[in-house]
Formats: C-alpha cells, structure tokens, sequence
C-alpha cells in the first residue's frame, strides 16, 4: 500500500503553526501511518501589517493564499483560525473538519489593570478588531480605543513598551501559545460578544478529496462543528463580503442551543443584537431563523450602507 501523507497548508504566525501542529498531532493519534507535512506560506494579511484589515479585504486576507494552494493541489488541508474565514469559500472548497473549540471569549490584557472596568477614563486600548471595540466601546464609552495589528507577540511587545493600556487578545491564542498569564480578564460575553468561529481551529480541503475528508472526520469535534457551522449560517445571510463589525456565539447546553448575534455599523452609531434558543438538533433551523430577524431587523441595510 503506498504511504497516505497529509500536506498541511498554514499561516507562519507562531499561532497558525501551533494550530497546524495541533492538527498534525490529532491525525498522527488516530492514523499513526498516516505522514504529516507542515507547509508554511505568507499571506497578505501577514504582509501588510499597517492597514486596518476593513481596508485591505477583511479577514480573508488571511486564508486566500492557502485556499490557492488547496486548488492547485500542491496541499490537501488548511488550517485556519475559523473566526478569519469567511462565509462563502471558494468552489469546490469546504471547511470538512472543526477542532474541538477553546475558550471563545475575547481577553483583557493589561500590566496595570485587572479588568476593564478598572481602566481610568481616557485609557488607550489597542486591537485591530472592529467588532471588539465597537462592542466595549458601547459599555465603557470613556475609554479611547486604537487599531493594533501584529501578531501576539507583537502586539503584547507594544503593550508593555507603552504604548497602550491595554490591549484585547483571544483567550485561545493567549492559551495556545502559553501565555495564559497575560488574560487579565476574559471579557464576559455580555460586554463583548465573540466572532463566529472565536477559539475554534478549523480544516478547508477539497470537497472531492474523499481520503482526506475521511481521515479529518475522524477528528472533528461534533458538538464544535454543529455551533461553528451554526454560527457561520447566520453571517452568510448578512453577506459573504461583509466588513461591518459582526458578532455571532453559538452555545450549547444539554439540549438546548442558543445563538446570540451583534451587528453594528462602522461607526457604531446603529446596532442591532438579537438571539434565539431551541433544540440543539435544530440548530440550522435556529440559525436560519436567526438571520432572517436580524435581516427584517435592518441588518442588510447596515451592510448596503457600508
């Protein structure tokens, strides 16, 4: 029998290449004979680490060099942090597996402070996050915040140079990456609702590529797979391109699946925030119904206005 080996295409960040290793890892624990490769790329999201991210294409920016990859062949799996993938994907791509999801809640981090509330008016706080700052900025208006691009370590380098007060991070990646003492605060869900797709790692391949579907089915986590999905239901009815600030959190407990969703314009003037709850075996059904009322709630005209 010849030798199975997956090409694993990935991001260079020290966080995309633990994820990727990560995948590595649970495929070698299942399919001990199965050869993992790591193939590391740039793309210009990692090129281009000044601009505000709405104005060079959003987060896709940091998935389409590798989804070029997957279609030429030349690799058989992405792995992506799945709050940077966007709702529509390329034809003849699909996202085949969901790792099981970390803390999906965004971070407070700051040398000064224990939590947000803390901060004094006038505080500076970085991320390059829109849907972050809008949302907090909401909640404590006298707080100035400020775009932040870089990787972690970058951006925790210009935390402690001073450069700002605090800075909001995932917890995932913090974890990931070992520095779960930097999380002052994990920021409740109330304050900041997370990103669809927050904490969790998910796996683009070929829809036609059975073998490897086979072998990253085995690895998924369901219950992250239903939610995620869930969760990416509801953006794709704003609109695969959108660049507004949207936030959608799919959570699960014992039966039941609520789904919680945040849109807001640029310039967080008009927002809109609904939520459904029911059976968690109907969780596309809830999604669905969940677009649909933050569609008739205007969210569209939000998004055409942009």
């Amino acid at each position: 029998m010849p030798e199975t080996t997956i090409r694993i295409a990935t991001r260079e960040s020290a966080l995309a290449l633990w994820q990727a290793n990560h995948v590595a890892a649970l495929i070698n624990q299942r399919f001990p004979d199965v050869v993992t490769e790591i193939h590391g790329m740039t793309t210009q999201g990692d090129r281009n680490k000044v601009s505000p991210l709405g104005e060079i294409g959003g987060k896709g920016v940091f998935v389409k060099e590798l989804e070029t990859a997957l279609l030429d062949g030349s690799v058989d799996i992405a792995v992506h942090s799945m709050k940077d993938v966007p709702a529509e994907l390329p034809e003849g791509l699909a996202i085949t597996g969901i790792c099981e999801r970390a803390n999906p809640h965004d971070a407070f981090v700051s040398n000064s402070y224990r939590t947000i509330a803390d901060l004094p008016a006038g505080s500076v706080v970085g991320s390059s996050s829109a849907r972050r700052c809008l949302q907090l900025a909401r909640r404590y208006p006298h707080l100035t915040f400020k775009d932040l691009r870089g990787n972690v370590d970058t951006r925790l380098k210009k935390l402690d140079a001073g450069d700002y007060d605090a800075i909001i991070l995932a917890v995932a990646g913090l974890e990931r990456l070992g520095l779960a003492e930097r999380v002052a605060e994990a920021i409740s869900a109330d304050d900041c609702l997370p990103a669809a797709g927050q904490g969790a790692v998910g796996i683009e391949a070929r829809q036609d590529d059975v073998q490897t579907n086979n072998i990253i089915a085995a690895i998924t986590h369901e219950e992250t797979f239903r939610c995620v999905m869930s969760e990416r239901a509801v953006t794709a009815a704003l609109g695969a391109t959108c660049t507004l600030p949207i936030a959608v959190f799919a959570r699960r407990e014992n039966d039941n699946l609520e789904i919680r969703a945040f849109v807001s314009d640029l310039d967080g003037n008009e927002t809109i925030s609904e939520q459904t709850s029911g059976a968690y075996a109907d969780a596309a059904s809830l999604a669905s119904n969940l677009g649909e009322r933050l569609v008739a709630a205007g969210a569209l005209d939000l998004i055409n206005a942009h």
